[in-house]
């Protein structure tokens, strides 16, 4: 099994075809996401791309007077950057660290190039990105027509589906900022969740007790995500199924 600093935790690197990963990978550097690190501010020039292996990046929007809400999140199945080979140099978005961990570095240069020389590459990445639209715009859905115990859970579900455990490192603020609502919102959406026994949280770790009762819960939005993940992104969807570690037991949001 690759330890967790091995680049083949990211599932779209995993997914490469063998000769292009051989070309990028003496180019990937591991790189320390600590918790709350900002990656990259809304329209500023992409430097690099980042494959999250143990992280999770939150892609914010970010109103003039400083509120915030999340439009995607982006973990081991994917990868922070898709502006370099789409060509747009910048994004719209703010990328946060939303839960600590680790990721591969690689130029930007040297992704639009092979990018630009791989067919393999463009169709898996093409993909990835349609998948990531779908996420947009299901999370533009929910969050106007659905409760905040709702999207509390499909956020829960879409960030453990991209870490290797049932253990998460966030806290309410940073929630409430994704969610675009108060942290006290945030703090009896998750109390409910914790006198339910599907999760167990206390400064600023969560852990996900209850999968399935948290599915149950979860508005259909999640399921439409995931789907269209799993249909478009199969071999990425393999790479997620064998990958995680079991949990080792509850812990601590804050």
């Amino acid at each position: 099994m690759p330890c967790l600093y091995d680049p083949l935790k990211n599932h779209l690197l995993a997914a490469l075809p063998t000769d292009v990963y051989a070309r990028l990978s003496p180019y990937l550097e591991s790189i320390p996401l600590p918790l709350g690190q900002v990656l990259c501010e809304s329209g500023c020039e992409l430097r690099h791309a980042y494959f999250p292996t143990d992280s999770i990046i939150s892609m914010l929007y970010v109103m003039l007077d400083g509120a915030s809400a999340e439009v995607a999140v982006v973990g081991n199945e994917g990868i922070i950057g898709i502006a370099l080979f789409m060509g747009g140099e910048t994004m719209p978005n703010r990328a946060v660290v939303q839960s600590a961990g680790h990721a591969y570095r690689l130029p930007g240069q040297m992704l639009k190039q092979a990018f630009h020389d791989s067919i393999a590459l463009q169709h898996l990445l093409l993909r990835y990105t349609q998948a990531l639209l779908t996420q947009v715009a299901q999370t533009a859905v929910c969050n106007r027509h659905h409760s905040l115990d709702q999207q509390l859970c499909r956020s829960l579900l879409l960030s453990h589906d991209r870490l290797p455990s049932d253990e998460m490192l966030m806290t309410q603020e940073l929630i409430a900022n994704m969610l675009g609502v108060r942290r006290e919102g945030v703090t009896e959406a998750a109390g409910k969740l914790q006198a339910a026994g599907l999760i167990h949280y206390q400064r600023g770790h969560i852990s996900i007790l209850d999968r399935a009762g948290l599915e149950a819960r979860a508005c259909e939005c999640y399921a439409v995500v995931k789907r269209e993940y799993d249909r478009l992104l199969p071999a990425v969807g393999a790479q997620r199924s064998t990958l995680r570690s079991p949990a080792p037991g509850p812990s601590a949001l804050n």
